[in-house]
């Protein structure tokens, strides 16, 4: 047996085959028609319409045969592709090019083979249309000719198939095309509406939870959130979730998210984007989150430095989106970038206002904070409020100097401040005048004022003490009207401790 020489323009040949996708297809029927036509016009029993691969014939259509599939070095068809002329074999048992081969000793103990060549409009001999008889079946030049006028009709439907899948493919890639832009507008959109509502004078965690809510619709996520750093490592700070979850999943969730376990701990310090698309193949995947069907993760730094937040996306594996889309990292990244401006601009203001609240000489709250906290502190029912004068302030300020004076009063408010702790807020109204919010007995606000004094006496050679004036809310109708009953009070007790005796 001879194998057919390979043709010179082989590789070319293969790229032009593969262009039709064709092979390993199943049949047609403009295809099965041609090869009926084939059998009946020229008298044989079995017609193929064969391609011939890099390493095989493949029959797309046949009369006769279940499956024509062969190496091609058992092809005759690889002999036909030679040459743009019909290849005839009368006796292949004769043949020595064919008479041991196994398609002529076995089924289908071909004697008599006719094909013409499949030629694109390249010029490639792709494949052919063939007819064999297992008994001398002579043919005419007419009945070759006929073949060949076959042959060209079917590679007229072969062009007419791809020209349709091209057409297909090209419609499919305008569709996925147009979708890409529709979705690259709407995350714009997002992302304006994003910018819009960190530059809003809203709550900075209201504008944050709206903010994600818009990116987990926009990237079509069923959880999203916002993490900020903690000592333990990550707490959730803004979630947001459109599906409820069983328990056991909420709080393996939460394991996850606190970066004690799961693939968040081995992302901690990452400073680019990660996007998983097989949770479940992580060897760091939890269990809980498999079961919930966690498909997709992705974890999005957001700003830079040891302090940055991490913005976290999850799919399920309900999702009808696969895979994390080009459109949806990019809008997460922009998103993140957005956000970590607004949060730093925000803690800029909270560092700003926190400044503004504070009183330069003793580290209290000023009279400005003051202002602002008592509307809010109304609402205790049993709020106390203490106004308190440091006594003797002048005296140490004309006889030790200003700086004793500065002393006694950073000395006074860190002990009153300690005092107080937790349980109330200490602030400084100015000069030498104090005030505590809380909602403690008045007994023990004296009390506090009593140490603070004690304290603040050790810092200064001068005899000081403290008048002190305590309302309760029971006591007066509005804010205002308490600040003046303590005060007025504080200065009763002034008069009561400086009145002759």
């Amino acid at each position: 047996m001879i194998a057919a020489p390979v043709p010179a323009d082989e590789a070319a040949r293969l790229l032009d085959l593969a262009r039709y996708h064709v092979l390993d297809t199943e049949q047609e029927e403009p295809f099965n028609r041609i090869t009926r036509l084939a059998a009946r016009i020229l008298r044989t029993p079995v017609a193929v319409l064969n391609l011939i691969d890099q390493y095989r014939q493949w029959g797309k259509a046949m009369v006769g045969l279940a499956d024509s599939e062969a190496p091609r070095e058992h092809s005759f068809c690889a002999w036909t592709i030679g040459s743009d002329t019909p290849f005839f074999v009368e006796n292949a048992q004769e043949d020595p090019r064919f008479h041991d081969n196994p398609m002529v000793t076995g089924d289908p103990h071909i004697h008599m083979y006719a094909g013409a060549s499949l030629i694109t409009p390249a010029g490639h001999r792709i494949g052919t249309l063939c007819v064999t008889d297992s008994q001398p079946h002579p043919l005419t030049n007419e009945d070759l000719r006929c073949l060949q006028d076959l042959a060209a009709l079917a590679m007229q439907e072969l062009e007419l198939r791809r020209s349709v899948l091209d057409a297909a493919r090209q419609a499919d890639a305008q569709r996925r095309q147009a979708e890409e832009l529709r979705q690259v507008l709407a995350h714009a959109r997002v992302v304006e509406g994003i910018s819009s509502l960190m530059d809003l004078d809203l709550p900075f965690e209201d504008a944050l939870e709206t903010a994600t809510a818009l990116v987990t619709e926009a990237i079509e996520a069923d959880f999203t959130a916002v993490l900020t750093r903690t000592e333990a490592g990550y707490a959730v700070r803004v979630p947001r979730t459109n599906r409820m979850f069983a328990e056991d999943v909420i709080d393996a969730a939460a394991s996850l998210l606190s970066g004690t376990t799961g693939v968040l701990g081995t992302v901690a310090d990452q400073m680019v984007p990660l996007y998983l698309t097989a949770y479940a193949t992580r060897p760091e995947a939890i269990p809980a989150l498999v079961s919930a069907g966690v498909q997709q993760v992705a974890y999005v730094p957001i700003g830079t430095g040891e302090s940055r937040p991490l913005m976290v996306a999850m799919r399920l594996q309900s999702s009808a989106v696969r895979d994390w889309r080009v459109q949806d990292r990019a809008l997460l990244e922009v998103a993140g970038r957005t956000v970590a401006h607004a949060m730093r601009r925000h803690a800029a203001l909270e560092r700003a206002q926190d400044a503004a609240r504070a009183d330069g000489l003793t580290g209290l709250l000023n009279r400005r904070a003051f202002d602002q906290d008592l509307p809010y502190a109304w609402a205790q029912e049993d709020l106390q409020l203490a106004v308190i004068d440091v006594d003797g302030l002048k005296r140490v300020n004309d006889t030790e100097g200003h700086g004793q004076g500065d002393k006694l009063l950073t000395v006074f408010a860190q002990a009153l401040k300690a005092e107080v702790g937790g349980l109330g807020q200490a602030y400084r109204l100015g000069g030498d005048e104090f005030a505590v919010l809380t909602a403690e007995a008045a007994d023990t606000l004296l009390e506090w004022v009593d140490i603070a004094t004690q304290v603040a006496r050790q810092a200064v050679l001068a005899s000081v003490g403290a008048s002190v004036g305590v309302a309760s809310r029971a006591e007066a109708a509005q804010p205002d009207a308490l600040l003046s009953l303590a005060d007025a009070r504080m200065y009763d007790m002034k008069r009561r401790v400086q009145a002759p005796r």
